[in-house]
C-alpha cells in the first residue's frame, strides 16, 4: 500500500509519529518513549512497519493499542468543565486580574500580582517533575473561595504545596509564625496543614503541606517543624528524589480522583 504518511506530533505528555492515510485518517501511531507501535487494523503492518522504517530505533513492539487503564477511563469521562488538570498555575488570580485589572496607576503594586508570579514560579518547578512520575494540580478551588495552590502526586506521596511570594526579603519561621521582611508576624502554617488536611479528607490519602518561598533573601527556622515543610522555590526540585511510598497504578489513580472537580465540593 502506497501513500501512508508520518506525522509527528505530542499528545497527552507523549512524543509519538502517526501513520496516516492520504485522507488524514490514522491507522496507527509510534511511541518513541515505550518504543512500541500502535496498529489500528493489523491488516496493514507491513506497510506501517516500512513507512515508519527511518524512524525506528531499536527492538519495538508492535500490535494493538493497549485497553486504558481505569485511571484513564475515568479521565477521558470528566466533561471539560469539571476536569482541573488543564488549569494554569494561578489561573484563579489570573482569571481575577484579567476581570478586573484595577487602576492602571497605583501608588503599590497590586498584591495580586505578585501573588501570580510566586504562583507562576512554583509550579514552572513542580511541572519540571513529571519526567520523573509526577502529576501536579494548580489552582483547586475549595468550599468558601479557598484554594490549594498546587497539589503533587508522585512516588514519593502527595504534597499540598502553599506558595509565598518573598523576593529579597528575610523570612523568619517560627512555627506556625511566619515573618516576611518587615512585616508582622502571621499564623501562615496553620493554613498551609488546614489545606492538607482537607486535601487528605478529599483523597483518603495523607497528603504532606509545604510552604513554597519565591526567590527569599534568606530563610531561617527558628525549631525544627512539624509535619510541614517550608522550601525555596529553588529546591522543590528535591521533592523528585522521594519514592518508595506510591507505585505508578496508585499515582494515575490519585491523579484521576483529583483532577476531578466533585471531589474537592465537601471539604
Amino acid at each position: 500500500m502506497s501513500g501512508l504518511r508520518v506525522v509527528p506530533a505530542w499528545r497527552q505528555g507523549h512524543d509519538r509519529l502517526y501513520v496516516c492515510l492520504t485522507d488524514g485518517r490514522s491507522v496507527a501511531w509510534y511511541d518513541r518513549e515505550s518504543s512500541r507501535v500502535n496498529l489500528l487494523s493489523d491488516d496493514l503492518r507491513g506497510d506501517v512497519l516500512e513507512a515508519l522504517g527511518p524512524f525506528l530505533t531499536g527492538p519495538v513492539t508492535v500490535g494493538p493499542p493497549p485497553v486504558p487503564t481505569p485511571a484513564e477511563l475515568a479521565r477521558l469521562s470528566l466533561h471539560p468543565d469539571d476536569d482541573l488538570a488543564p488549569n494554569r498555575p494561578g489561573e484563579a488570580l489570573q482569571i481575577a486580574l484579567d476581570r478586573d485589572p484595577g487602576p492602571p496607576h497605583r501608588l503599590r503594586p497590586d498584591p495580586r500580582r505578585r501573588a501570580l508570579t510566586a504562583e507562576q514560579a512554583v509550579g514552572d518547578a513542580l511541572e519540571a517533575l513529571e519526567g520523573a512520575g509526577w502529576h501536579t494540580l494548580h489552582s483547586i478551588p475549595l468550599p468558601g473561595g479557598d484554594r490549594i495552590h498546587h497539589l503533587v502526586i508522585g512516588p514519593g506521596g502527595l504534597f499540598a504545596v502553599h506558595t509565598l511570594y518573598a523576593r529579597k526579603q528575610r523570612v523568619l519561621v517560627a512555627d506556625p509564625m511566619v515573618s516576611l521582611g518587615r512585616r508582622d508576624p502571621r499564623p501562615l502554617l496553620r493554613g498551609v496543614r488546614s489545606y492538607a488536611d482537607r486535601a487528605a479528607y478529599a483523597l483518603t490519602a495523607e497528603v504532606h503541606p509545604v510552604l513554597a518561598l519565591t526567590d527569599p533573601a534568606d530563610l531561617k527556622v527558628t525549631v525544627p517543624l512539624r509535619d510541614v515543610r517550608v522550601l525555596r522555590d529553588t529546591d522543590l526540585s528535591g521533592l523528585a528524589r522521594l519514592g518508595g511510598l506510591l507505585k505508578p497504578a496508585d499515582v494515575e489513580a490519585l491523579h484521576a480522583v483529583a483532577r476531578d472537580r466533585g471531589t474537592w465540593g465537601r471539604v
